[in-house]
């Protein structure tokens, strides 16, 4: 098992920069390089912070290249030998201590979208955070499903339509998460079905949007862990509601009971557990003091 967290170190603390498209328009390309090799300077100090403290379960930004999908983007940033330095020793990393690393496209990144040029941006998208995956080591583009545009059925075949747009090497890191507000876990089991993408599940998007069918969460579990059969031990999310277990605002922290429960939920299968929570790296810190001997033992190995 590993526990990790999303983008930013609250400890360092990682500062990544990005600028205004007049600022890129009026300095150019060397301005973006700049932005970009701070960047992944910052990703490299998280990472090697995170090993330090054996935590080996790292999100990367979405913002790590600037620009990097807009049309005014005129630099081969991913073959660039000062980028390629960079991701090169974030890569070693990865090999040397096994890390997990992964990355979480944005809101407008939508595959099931009715809008043409929406679909067409989300498969640039994409293409953009499989070519960070390629280069730092990482394994997994977490993906919600979209929109139901008042016909929710329909939304989930034009998710699997657009699927099938999509390279066969990011289709090999997509990883569907069950959402919030509309798309709940046994919605994306159905899809999942379809594209055989692995599902992630989230506990606390399950609380705020659960399912009305009558099926116990562990045998619909069962089924979450089948999806990753071909790719490997499957991730979770956790998160706790900032005022309640049904607030979709995140909490500051992990609550220790609801790590606990969510544990036993699982029961002995493996996993590796994302911590979305606002301090970040020092939510994982905590559960790792709250852990018992046993658990953190198994963490270790």
């Amino acid at each position: 098992m590993k526990l990790g967290y999303a983008c930013i170190n609250l400890t360092v603390p990682t500062k990544y920069r990005t600028c205004r498209l007049k600022t890129a328009e009026e300095q150019g390309m060397e301005k973006v390089k700049e932005l970009t090799l701070h960047n992944f300077e910052e990703v490299l100090k998280a990472i090697r912070w995170n090993i330090e403290h054996q935590i080996y379960f790292f999100r990367l930004s979405s913002e790590l290249v600037p620009f990097a999908t807009h049309e005014i983007m005129t630099w081969n940033w991913a073959e660039d030998e000062d980028v390629l330095y960079l991701t090169a020793q974030i890569q070693e990393l990865t090999k040397q201590h096994s890390l997990r690393l992964s990355m979480h496209p944005g809101q407008y990144s939508v595959l099931n979208s009715p809008k043409e040029q929406v679909v067409t941006n989300a498969v640039k998208d994409l293409e953009y955070h499989n070519q960070v995956m390629n280069l730092t080591g990482g394994s997994d583009i977490v993906l919600h499903v979209g929109g139901a545009y008042g016909d929710k059925e329909q939304a989930k075949k034009s998710f699997v339509d657009s699927y099938h747009l999509l390279s066969e090497d990011i289709k090999s890191k997509l990883i569907l998460e069950n959402d919030d507000k509309t798309f709940h876990l046994l919605d994306v089991i159905d899809i999942s079905r379809e594209t055989k993408v692995p599902v992630c599940f989230d506990i606390h998007h399950h609380r705020c949007n659960p399912y009305s069918d009558d099926i116990h969460l562990k045998t619909a579990l069962q089924e979450v862990f089948h999806s990753w059969k071909e790719k490997g031990r499957p991730k979770v999310h956790i998160s706790s509601g900032a005022t309640s277990r049904t607030d979709r605002s995140h909490h500051d922290f992990i609550f220790e009971s609801e790590f606990d429960e969510f544990i036993e939920l699982l029961g002995t299968s493996e996993v590796d557990i994302m911590f979305e929570a606002k301090q970040k790296e020092k939510s994982v810190l905590r559960i790792l003091e709250h852990m018992s001997a046993d658990t953190k033992k198994q963490l270790l190995e």
